[in-house]
């Protein structure tokens, strides 16, 4: 499999059509059959793969970002009778079980900012089905806020994937076809076995659609649902659009380095050291400095390369097991960007968009199948939103004093020690998927220790008070930091990387289960052990059989 990228934009598409038309934008599904990521397989009847799904990510950020004034997408199909067939099964079924696993995590963490779009954002996802909307398909449309389903006797929605290849839907179909649409368990039951699926005014009586819509009044209806919408929405106010311009990139083969944040790769470790740089400036005084800034104003700029850091690292090194995260910098200029954006959170669009797309990244990183380490020395800045990538991390080292025999700037005898800083921004606006801030999280069932926590917020904590405070896990000294440092990563990298996942996806969703937990700890927990099964993957089974006339050959103990 060659590297994949996941930069790209509007004029690079293959598979999409993006049109904007006052506060109404349409996305087009119109899938390239010979645009397949990798060869193999076409991508016939609007059916996906990543490189499908990596321009969808694009779009629905572009929206965000480069068009305020949109507050209603349509999102549908530019083929005729067809909506979306789903994932593409050749693909799936010639795809190694990582890239199944990784390729359906992406896929609905895009499905998640389709909704955190309608929720935050006042752009309101309408899923405009023009023809039969199956398996991925039917779960693209479920992340819309409404679904509208042409009544033409033969147009149908369906997740065809039990019945038909022995496997569930991966995205978060199940989860909402419940949670989120409320259909009775009975109904979803019996509409999970019937690969044929369902349409018309069933399909809007058991919930699975909000509309059924002749196919003689469907631009009419679609044009006025999206109107209403529109009308409806509270997009904030605020200056004018920001152009997402091409990331700064530089990839070699053991270094990844953006404007604020690099990451080394040490293969025969099996770790990614990553340094995310704080603001080199003063924060603006005013959302006027970060409009004229554009992308490179800090907080944007490093959410944006995390983010793409994050992805490529999950899909092209799926054999680093380790991500150290290091921060540097001035904690305080970090605090003062923070308050900048929550003071104009409710009143101006880019800020909340800026802090909302910090939230997306920090749940990815949170529901990353990576071991996660924060190492908190002298020179470091993890306050306020730095803060939550300690606070994300499974472990957190920090150091007791300085280094002593150290001569680099900020790190000597002579730099002040290491500190943390609690800031409002880890008190509520970054929630995880489970809905609580990470100190929340961390500190669930202790409402003493949350409150000693949220307290100290403005002080920085050296290591000895946020040892005691329960913010970090160890505070070794510099004679013991090496060696400390050397056997967690050496150890994380001897344990199995399967008991590892499981381990750490119990261990950062504590509390309470909400469809994105439910989705991303439950659903893929079974489609990650359904997919690896003889009865999907094996040479009988369902996925290969599909298409060939031939019935899998299922083993029928239920284990």
């Amino acid at each position: 499999m060659s590297h994949v990228e996941f930069r790209t934009s509007p004029a690079r598409y293959r598979h999409w059509r993006l049109a904007v038309d006052g506060p109404v934008a349409t996305l087009a599904m119109d899938v390239d059959e010979q645009g397949g990521l990798v060869p193999g397989y076409e991508l016939k009847l609007n059916s996906y793969d990543l490189g499908v799904d990596i321009e969808l990510y694009d779009a629905v950020q572009r929206l965000r970002f480069e068009h305020p004034e949109v507050r209603a997408v349509v999102l549908t199909s530019g083929k005729e009778k067809i909506f979306c067939a789903g994932a593409n099964i050749r693909m799936l079924a010639a795809s190694a079980h990582s890239w199944k696993v990784n390729f359906c995590k992406f896929t609905n963490e895009t499905r998640n900012g389709i909704e955190d779009a309608t929720a935050n954002s006042g752009q309101v996802y309408l899923a405009a089905l023009n023809g039969t909307a199956s398996g991925g398909g039917y779960e693209l449309a479920l992340a819309c806020d409404r679904i509208l389903l042409v009544d033409d006797r033969s147009s149908v929605v369906s997740l065809p994937e039990l019945p038909l290849l022995g496997v569930l839907p991966g995205t978060g179909g199940l989860t909402r076809v419940v949670d989120k649409r409320h259909v009775r368990r009975d109904l979803a039951d019996y509409f999970s076995t019937k690969a044929e699926g369902i349409g018309g005014k069933k399909a809007v009586g058991w919930r699975l659609v909000d509309e059924a819509v002749p196919r003689a009044r469907w631009q009419e209806v679609v044009s006025e649902r999206a109107r209403d919408s529109a009308s409806s929405a509270a997009r904030l106010p605020g200056g004018g659009a920001v152009e997402l311009t091409e990331l700064g990139k530089t990839r070699t083969g053991d270094t990844i380095t953006y404007a604020h944040v690099s990451a080394s790769l040490d293969r025969d470790r099996a770790v990614a050291e990553i340094t995310v740089t704080g603001p080199p400036a003063d924060a603006p005084s005013s959302m006027d400095g970060a409009r004229a800034a554009g992308a490179a104003f800090w907080p944007l700029a490093v959410a944006r390369e995390l983010d793409d850091l994050i992805l490529d690292l999950r899909t092209n090194e799926t054999e680093i097991g380790t991500w150290v995260f290091r921060t540097t910098g001035d904690s305080a200029k970090v605090l003062a960007y923070d308050a900048l954006l929550l003071a104009h959170y409710d009143s101006d669009w880019l800020a909340r968009e800026i802090v909302l797309f910090w939230k997306r990244t920090l749940k990815r990183l949170d529901v990353t199948s990576r071991s996660l380490i924060a190492l908190i020395e002298p020179g470091s800045c993890f306050a306020g939103s730095l803060l939550e990538l300690a606070l994300a991390a499974d472990r957190s080292y920090m150091l007791f004093g300085v280094f002593e025999d150290v001569v680099l700037p900020n790190t000597g005898p002579d730099a002040a020690p290491a500190a943390i800083t609690v800031g409002p921004a880890n008190l509520g606006p970054l929630p995880m998927g489970n809905g609580l801030t990470r100190l929340a999280t961390r500190f669930l069932g202790d409402a003493d220790a949350l409150a000693a926590a949220e307290k100290s917020a403005g002080s920085p904590l050296e290591a000895e008070e946020a040892e005691r405070l329960g913010l970090v896990t160890f505070v070794p000294d510099d004679i013991d930091w090496d060696e400390e440092v050397r056997i967690a990563v050496e150890e994380r990298a001897s344990f199995s990387p399967d008991a590892l996942t499981g381990l750490e996806a119990n261990y950062r969703f504590a509390g309470p289960e909400t469809t994105e937990t439910k989705i991303f700890g439950r659903l893929t927990a079974w489609q990650n052990w359904i997919f690896y099964r003889p009865n999907a993957s094996g040479p009988d089974g369902a996925l290969r059989a599909y298409g060939t006339g031939k019935r899998a050959d299922f083993d029928r103990k239920r284990v």
